[in-house]
């Protein structure tokens, strides 16, 4: 599943190599966290959450023929390389 997540999202963004996933597993669940730059967030959600929709689908489906429940979470992280330099407090 994993696998998957990566080759559809890294086809999906416009920077694939920050692309980072973080498998957490627990019994019979499995939460996927994925970091993405911030330009890149759009993308992965889509218009009106569409695309975000039909990965999350997808992956259920794909967990469901495991016997699993699979999860897939945005991680808007501050800290990352489109953030060097920059100051995240308004001002």
């Amino acid at each position: 599943m994993q696998e998957f997540l990566d080759f559809v999202l890294r086809q999906i963004v416009d920077y694939p190599e920050d692309i980072v996933i973080t498998k957490v597993e627990a019994p019979r669940k499995i939460v996927f966290q994925l970091r993405v730059r911030k330009s890149d967030i759009g993308k992965v959600v889509g218009k009106h959450g569409q695309t975000i929709a039909a990965i999350r689908s997808l992956l259920t489906a794909a967990a469901s023929r495991h016997g699993q429940k699979a999860f897939l979470d945005i991680i808007e992280d501050a800290s990352g390389p489109q953030q060097a330099g920059k100051s995240s407090q308004p001002g």
